[in-house]
């Protein structure tokens, strides 16, 4: 039988039970929580063996704690201006390319490393030379396992809204020059799989000044600070605590905001 988890003795789920790992951790940490909403006076002390389930208005307790351990302040005007001078291509608009993929997916069972090798064997062949021109059609047509494989891999014109982050990134976030037209000479490996590349058209965009978007840049910084500052407010959290059954991050130094 698999040990019960269990944070400073209580236990976060039956002897019988296996939580799969993202809910043992989500207890977890809401029992973390708890537990430190009781030693403040928020929450009376109870004599428990197991985490108990909470209700709507202890959560909000929870949340209320939570919000007054992680106060971040509002970032200066310089670094709003440090910020987007840093990353000009996250501010424009209307930016897109018009291409053309060939995905290689990633399923349940399926062998990633085998999978690769014959994606990037298709790749080399496409970039040998006298191709035919209408190649790459065929192979999408025969290979990708997206539905624009009918359409021989074409996918239109795109923005960064309409790609994987993964993608998003290589096709729209470059921070050296922007990704060259035609096929591109790497897999792109995404959260699907692997995908082989071609950028017929490139739609340039504008670059918002920073007056437009300064509000919104402010807003960045702060959901930024407050995540860092919630995970290091976690993990002081774990490094008082006696945990058992569960591996969790944890930390001594003080909470940095």
């Amino acid at each position: 039988m698999n040990p019960v988890a269990s944070i400073n003795g209580i236990h976060l789920h039956a002897p019988e039970q296996q939580p799969d790992p993202a809910e043992l951790c989500e207890r977890a940490y809401t029992e973390l929580l708890r537990q430190q909403a009781v030693r403040l006076g928020l929450l009376p002390h109870q004599a428990l063996r197991m985490a108990p389930t909470l209700d709507d208005a202890e959560r909000q307790v929870l949340e209320t704690m939570v919000d007054d351990a992680v106060q971040v302040k509002q970032p200066s005007h310089g670094e709003c201006q440090r910020y987007y001078d840093a990353r000009p291509a996250q501010f424009v608009v209307g930016q897109g390319v018009h291409l053309r993929h060939i995905l290689f997916a990633v399923t349940p069972g399926v062998n990633v490393q085998a999978l690769s090798v014959r994606a990037e064997q298709t790749l080399l062949s496409l970039l040998g030379r006298d191709v035919p021109l209408d190649r790459f059609g065929q192979c999408a047509g025969e290979l990708s396992n997206c539905p624009s494989s009918v359409q021989g891999g074409d996918l239109g014109w795109v923005g960064p809204q309409d790609c994987a982050p993964e993608l998003a990134q290589v096709l729209f976030f470059q921070t050296e020059a922007p990704v060259a037209l035609g096929l591109q000479p790497r897999l792109i490996a995404t959260r699907f799989g692997f995908h082989l590349v071609d950028v017929l058209e490139r739609r340039a965009g504008r670059l918002l000044a920073y007056d437009e978007v300064r509000d919104r840049v402010a807003a960045q910084l702060v959901l930024q600070s407050r995540a860092k500052a919630l995970h290091q407010y976690m993990r002081l959290l774990v490094g008082q605590a006696l945990v058992e059954g569960i591996t969790l991050d944890a930390a001594d130094s003080p909470l940095v905001q």
